[in-house]
Order: structure tokens, then C-alpha cells, then sequence
């Protein structure tokens, strides 16, 4: 599956718009997390506990929305983005979404 955040992928033409694709995923805060954090911002530096929880809910979210591209029956998704939001003081909510299409090689397309 081909999976850009462009309108278009380079040798290839779009023969179908399926629709619009979406996977999300919310996670909760840690404590031992927090607690790490809490003293990273004592002395600075990255916070890996929580770079490795968005990292595991971006590959989450983005792997939901291909699913559904797949459910569909397209074989690329354009225009992926992704977005978060606060859903509660200690959770928050990763989104993917794009648009899920047939592409057809096509030398020359850009």
C-alpha cells in the first residue's frame, strides 16, 4: 500500500477516489511515566517514555486507517495527516486520516 502525505504520487494516476480512511487510538499517562517527565524537566532532555507511547500510537492509528483503506479496496492513501486532542486531563487521542484511492501506474503522471 502507498501511503503519502502528497495529493499525488509520481508515476502513477488516480483511477478511483474510495473515500476518506481514519484509525485513532487513545492512550492514558503513565505514572512512572509522569514521574520520569516530572524530573526531565528538572534537568532537561527527552522524555523517551512518552516519545515511545506516540510513536506506538502513531504506528496504531496509521495502521487502523490502512486497514480500512484495505476494507475499501484501495491500493494507496493520499493526504495522510495526523492530529491529537485532549479527551480527558489524562488521556489523549492520536488520529489519522487520509484518502484512501485506486492509483494505476502512469509514466509521465505527476
Amino acid at each position: 500500500m502507498i501511503v503519502v502525505n502528497t495529493e499525488t504520487v509520481p508515476g502513477y494516476a488516480i483511477k478511483e477516489v474510495r473515500g476518506l480512511v481514519q484509525g485513532n487510538t487513545v492512550r492514558t499517562k503513565h505514572a512512572g511515566r509522569d514521574f520520569l517527565a516530572g524530573l526531565k524537566n528538572l534537568v532537561g532532555g527527552e522524555v523517551k517514555g512518552y516519545t515511545q507511547l506516540l510513536t506506538e500510537a502513531r504506528r496504531e492509528a496509521l495502521e487502523r486507517m490502512l486497514a480500512q483503506a484495505q476494507q475499501l479496496g484501495a491500493n494507496a492513501v493520499l493526504n495522510v495527516r495526523f492530529t491529537t486532542s485532549s479527551v480527558t486531563a489524562g488521556a489523549a487521542e492520536l488520529y489519522a486520516y487520509g484518502t484512501a484511492v485506486v492509483l494505476i501506474e502512469s509514466p509521465g503522471s505527476y
